[in-house]
C-alpha cells in the first residue's frame, strides 16, 4: 500500500496495525516514494504477510465462490436499489 505524507500521518494508527497484520505500507512525496513500514517483528503464527491484502486477495483468487452465489455487478446493483428504495 502506498499513502502520501499527509494521509500518512492522518492515519497513522491505521497504517501501522496494517503493517502488524503482515502488510508493508510506501510512505511517498507527491507520488515518489520516500520511506517504507514494516513490521519490526515477524507476524504471530510463523505465516509472513498472512493478514496482508496481498494474501487475502491471493486466497480469494484460489478459493473462488461457488456458482450459485455467484452474481453480475448489475444483480448486485438491483439490489442496492431495491434496498434503498425500501428505506423511504
Amino acid at each position: 500500500m502506498q499513502v502520501n505524507i499527509l494521509e500518512a500521518k492522518n492515519r497513522l494508527s491505521q497504517l501501522i496495525r496494517s503493517v502488524q497484520a503482515g502488510e508493508q505500507v510506501i510512505i511517498a512525496n507527491r507520488g515518489e516514494p520516500v520511506a517504507r513500514l514494516i513490521s519490526a517483528k515477524a507476524p504471530e503464527g510463523g505465516v509472513a504477510d498472512a493478514g496482508s491484502g496481498h494474501a487475502i486477495l491471493d486466497w480469494l483468487q484460489n478459493h473462488s465462490l461457488p456458482t450459485y452465489a455467484k452474481r453480475s455487478a448489475e444483480e448486485i446493483d438491483a439490489s442496492i436499489a431495491e434496498e434503498r428504495a425500501s428505506w423511504d
